[in-house]
């Protein structure tokens, strides 16, 4: 049997000052959703001005990171590229860059997700949470 970490309530809260310390830093009003390694919320905010669609995007874009175990951008980079048939995948709906997982040797523990600017934006943010967390 294997053990592997988890994402504690404290980390959760590095996480979002984190991501929130650099969208502030830069006038992003975003929202910023954490998930566990299964996909469900473990923490969300939505900052100031963001528009209220966001919280569902950020929320979805963790969940597919955490579940497809990678950044949502290489699923975005797939339709983009023609592979349209991806777009049918069961439960993956966040299928825009701005999703990243939470790796602790070699695991998904969880996953960031971030949406209300730039896409390329929103992974700056959520890479900020995790690197708060992780260093």
């Amino acid at each position: 049997m294997k053990t592997k970490a988890v994402l504690t309530v404290e980390d959760v809260d590095t996480i979002l000052k984190g991501a929130r310390a650099e969208a502030l830093a830069n006038n992003w009003a975003v929202t910023i959703a954490v998930v566990d390694d299964g996909g469900h919320p473990l923490g969300m905010i939505r900052l100031d001005g963001c528009p209220q669609m966001s919280a569902y995007i950020g929320t979805e874009k963790a969940r597919t990171a955490a579940l497809g175990r990678r950044e949502t951008k290489i699923f975005e980079d797939m339709v983009n590229g023609g592979r349209m048939s991806f777009l049918s995948a069961p439960v993956l709906q966040g299928l825009l860059e701005g999703g990243v997982p939470v790796i602790v040797d070699g695991d998904v523990i969880g996953a960031v997700g971030v949406s209300g600017v730039k896409s390329i934006e929103d992974a700056q943010i959520a890479k900020a949470g995790i690197a708060a967390l992780l260093g």
